[in-house]
């Protein structure tokens, strides 16, 4: 009996650790999408991913047929809107923007940036993410469209002063 477990649980790790070896790098992408850290420079989308594959191994025995990327991917969205809810506000800004490609994303509330990595980048449908989310489907859509607005239409800085032309 006890060799039996031994060989199931070495099954599990070898199931998962594979699982890791072609998943991470996405789900490691899309973590640092969320939080609007740097690619080089990303303690908390790492946090976050190691909490979501925590999470998934200790649920893989239950998977049975379920995507463990979509479980993952999952586990990611609701650990990030969680943390971000909580410590910054449901639409409050995470921090000053950084420099750089990141600063994009840094402009978008936490729930904007949620909403356009599922949609936009992980290709999560409407329905599912409002599934997810527990936000009705307009609300979705509503919340894509300003983030995409945002994103395609930065805001300006301000105009340029005209220099007072004196006559002399």
């Amino acid at each position: 009996m006890r060799e039996r477990r031994a060989f199931q649980n070495a099954r599990r790790a070898r199931e998962f650790e594979a699982f890791v070896a072609g998943a991470a790098g996405r789900l490691l992408h899309a973590a640092t999408l969320l939080t609007a850290e740097p690619p080089n420079a990303n303690p908390r989308a790492r946090r976050l991913l190691t909490l979501a594959l925590a999470h998934t191994y200790a649920s893989w025995d239950r998977l049975r047929g379920e995507d463990p990327y979509d479980r993952a991917r999952q586990q990611l969205a609701v650990r990030f809107a969680r943390g971000a809810w909580h410590q910054y506000g449901a639409l409050g800004r995470s921090r000053p923007s950084p420099s750089g490609s990141v600063a994009v994303l840094a402009r978008l509330t936490p729930q904007e940036r949620l909403v356009l990595v599922l949609r936009m980048y992980e290709g999560v449908a409407e329905e599912q993410t409002a599934a997810l989310l527990g936000l009705p489907m307009e609300r979705v859509r509503a919340i894509c469209a300003r983030a995409m607005t945002t994103l395609l239409h930065p805001p300006r800085g301000p105009a340029p002063t005209m220099a007072k032309v004196v006559p002399s």
